[in-house]
């Protein structure tokens, strides 16, 4: 006769919650506050966790909660467990819903880069329908709401994906016009021009500002901190294409406008910077066929981006 597999014997899962926000605030209170429940009810589920483990998980002193050495030990499998949980969760959602893919792109990047494209893989993927959040904060894929992200930054993003897919260089852009009236040959010609300033908070230390860019060409007599500012790198080149002056722009970002003439480098003077954009997700979500087929296609993508900019500077020149 075929024996049943033994069922797994587990605690009440309120009593794994229970303890978890307890021994990560080390106060029931604040875990209370977390869970939507009275102090009273977290001490009574580490009551019935610790009558069911048969040892005590806390130890309660003058200052405070400190956990036992059993509590500890318990508590990385625990916490990696309920990510697991998270993780599954997110992926019978997404089992359910397979039409959907969320995504999440920096502001500017989506706006200039990203939405331009969209259209080729929605006709080569039309059973996918892409829900896109743009926004600067970084979303915590474990939760399983979004399913993909691009970042821009180092490429360090610890249990998760990462897939590199371009990197970036910073250039002056001016609008043809302006340039028409107030020329810009070399670098001491901004003396005449207002200097627009990308304040997106990136946090890349290798991104030069207006006083490095002309520091680092010998440039004197310039006030490179005067100018507008703006808190989006996709403002600052509406700005410039608008002749409001000279922006220091990111090239993937600006490379439309300067294709479409909106734009030009006359100074051909491009830095490259340490950060890169790159797509990260989940290692459970690059099993969905939604996510497969958008990696596949925003790789393509980035590639012959890379490679179009490749052939426009041996060429020339920007």
């Amino acid at each position: 006769m075929e024996r049943t597999p033994e069922r797994r014997r587990l605690p009440p899962l309120n009593a794994l919650r229970a303890f978890e926000a307890a021994a990560r605030h080390l106060n029931f209170s604040r875990a209370a506050d977390e869970l939507s429940v009275t102090p009273g009810a977290v001490s009574q589920q580490i009551q019935n966790l610790e009558d069911y483990v048969g040892a005590s998980l806390f130890k309660r002193t003058p200052k405070g909660l400190l956990l036992t050495d059993a509590a500890q030990t318990a508590l990385p499998a625990l916490r990696e467990a309920f990510d697991r949980l998270a993780e599954a969760a997110s992926l019978l959602t997404a089992a359910v819903d397979g039409r959907r893919l969320t995504l999440t792109a920096p502001p500017s990047l989506a706006a200039k880069w990203l939405v331009p494209r969209l259209g080729d893989f929605e006709r080569k993927f039309p059973q996918v329908d892409v829900w896109l959040q743009a926004g600067m904060e970084l979303v915590d894929l474990t939760a399983g709401e979004v399913d993909v992200a691009i970042r821009y930054g180092s490429g360090r993003y610890p249990g998760l994906e990462v897939r590199r897919l371009m990197s970036e260089t910073v250039i002056p852009v001016i609008s043809p016009d302006l340039a028409a009236t107030t020329p810009l040959d070399r670098p001491e010609d901004l003396a005449h021009h207002i200097l627009l300033h990308d304040g997106s908070p990136d946090l890349d230390d290798s991104c030069p500002d207006w006083p490095m860019w002309l520091a680092a060409r010998g440039v004197k007599g310039i006030d490179g901190a005067r100018g507008p500012r703006f808190n989006q790198s996709s403002l600052v080149i509406e700005a410039a294409m608008n002749g409001r002056g000279v922006a220091l722009a990111k090239r993937t970002l600006a490379q439309a406008d300067l294709e479409a003439g909106r734009l030009i480098a006359p100074l051909q003077i491009a830095t490259q910077v340490d950060f890169a954009y790159y797509l990260v997700h989940p290692k459970a979500k690059g099993r969905l066929p939604q996510v497969k087929a958008f990696t596949s296609w925003i790789e393509a993508e980035a590639l012959a981006h890379e490679e179009a900019l490749a052939t426009i500077d041996n060429g020339a020149g920007i």
